[in-house]
Formats: C-alpha cells, sequence, structure tokens
C-alpha cells in the first residue's frame, strides 16, 4: 500500500475530486495553505495500491487535461499538481478505547 499526497491547484481541484471518487479512489482532501506550495492549493490524500499507482498518476493528468479542454485554458498557476509517494506498509488503525468489541 502506498499513500500518495497530492498538492493541486485549486483551479482543478473540483473535477480531480469529482473524477477520483467516480473511479473508486480512496482519498481525503484537505484544505491547505502554507509557503511550500503558494498559495490556492489543495491537499489529496490517496490511499493506492502500488499496482495502481501509474493508473492514479494518469488519471489525475486526465482529470486536468479535461478540465483544460472544457474551460479552454490551463491554470495561470506554473504546474498542476505537485505529488509525493511514501509507503504505508506500516499503517496502523487505532480504534475507540471505550468499545471493547
Amino acid at each position: 500500500m502506498k499513500l500518495m499526497i497530492c498538492i493541486v491547484n485549486d483551479y482543478y481541484t473540483s473535477q480531480i475530486e469529482k473524477e477520483m471518487n467516480n473511479k473508486g479512489y480512496r482519498m481525503t482532501e484537505l484544505s491547505s495553505s502554507g509557503g511550500f506550495i503558494k498559495k490556492g492549493s489543495t491537499t489529496f490524500l490517496f490511499g493506492v495500491d502500488e499496482g495502481n499507482l501509474e493508473n492514479l498518476k494518469s488519471d489525475l493528468e486526465e482529470a486536468c487535461t479535461t478540465l483544460e479542454a472544457k474551460k479552454g485554458r490551463q491554470s495561470e498557476a506554473p504546474r498542476r499538481f505537485t505529488y509525493f509517494v511514501l509507503s504505508a506498509e506500516n499503517a496502523a488503525f487505532f480504534g475507540n478505547p471505550m468499545n471493547n468489541t
């Protein structure tokens, strides 16, 4: 299992959210700001099997180009998205300590 952290230019956020949901990707969306990547970005966290990682990258790019085709232009920002891939093989889920079942 891999965790992809994908920082998306806000111009593409709605399209990516819609298309990735429709394709069944597991994701969490976070509003983000700060100096690392300029303001006007949204961060998506994707949990993806290693074998599907290249598909996810292609699907993200396709979502951006689909929006550009619809709107007839690209975002003013120099990039569509930036991503990082981390190993999630040691991920752990913690339950509610009050729930004894």
